[in-house]
């Protein structure tokens, strides 16, 4: 089992923790999803992750990975 911590742009309702759930759900080697609207951090669990292919599906979506710039 892996882990792979993610702070994410422009959560700010429910529907977009829904959202990010759902394109994360779609990934058949995720387990858990928990995702902070407060922070934007999104924890996710699974097995053989790839980050890259994560986070490039959450930016298609609004969801932007936040950088150490901004």
């Amino acid at each position: 089992m892996e882990a792979l911590d993610l702070k994410l742009k422009n959560i700010k309702c429910d529907g977009c923790v829904t959202n990010i759930k759902n394109v994360l759900n779609a990934f058949t080697n995720i387990d858990t999803v928990a995702v902070n609207k407060e922070d934007g951090s999104v924890k996710i669990s699974g097995s053989s992750l790839n980050k890259k292919e994560i986070v490039s599906s959450l930016s298609s979506i609004g969801y932007p990975e936040k950088s150490f710039f901004n």
